[in-house]
């Protein structure tokens, strides 16, 4: 009976494998045009406000776009609320979250610089996390240069806006913002203070 079990498993999760809609990024540049107004024509956004998405993890953007369609149909319950976003994925079927992934993880990666005072203190916290404070180290997770992990859906942060960035960590903190894997960002964010935030999300905006 086991074995069954453990057949009908393994067959199942292959199978969902198989029917996960695979993206087009040539069809996902053309359902971008509505992106463009926030995220810029290749996901480089011009405003801090909003995220970069060129050359994101494709796994990571269309995770994203599933949890915030959670959100809405759920009324913010679950998922990842944002009433924008939630707005613009309401009617996106599978096939076009992978074909938008698919068109920004295809874009040349984000770029950007830190200010030379917060290099040392940023790299040190990054690099190392802090043991007295039992806080973990982003790199492993992020890795040194901020690039992620693409298989675990941990997200490339290199570059990335460092407003962007310090408003993610606060929402994290303060447990707004929940649809993190086991609630790891959460536990990280708690530790971290408001100076630490500030410094961190300067240092990653200059990794890459």
């Amino acid at each position: 009976m086991k074995k069954i079990a453990l057949f009908v498993g393994l067959y199942l999760g292959l199978t969902g494998a198989v029917m996960a809609a695979e993206g087009d990024a040539e069809a996902g540049k053309q359902k971008s045009q509505v992106c463009a107004a926030c995220h810029g024509p290749t996901g480089s956004s011009p405003s801090d406000m909003y995220p970069k998405l060129n050359g994101q993890h494709a796994s990571y953007i269309e995770k994203q776009l599933h949890d915030y369609k959670l959100a809405a149909e759920t009324g913010g319950e679950q998922g990842r609320a944002n009433a924008i976003m939630q707005g613009q994925v309401m009617n996106l079927s599978d096939q076009d979250i992978a074909d938008l992934a698919a068109y920004f993880a295809s874009q040349d990666p984000m770029q950007g610089s830190a200010p030379e005072d917060v290099v040392a203190a940023g790299q040190a916290l990054y690099m190392g996390g802090d043991e007295e404070r039992k806080i973990a180290a982003c790199v492993a997770c992020h890795g040194p240069r901020g690039d992620g992990m693409g298989l675990a859906k941990f997200p490339d942060v290199s570059g990335q806006h460092a407003a962007y960035l310090k408003a993610q960590l606060e929402m994290f903190r303060s447990g707004e913002r929940a649809n993190d894997m086991n609630g790891m960002m959460r536990d990280v964010a708690a530790k971290l203070t408001d100076k630490d935030i500030e410094i961190l999300s300067q240092y990653i905006q200059g990794l890459y």
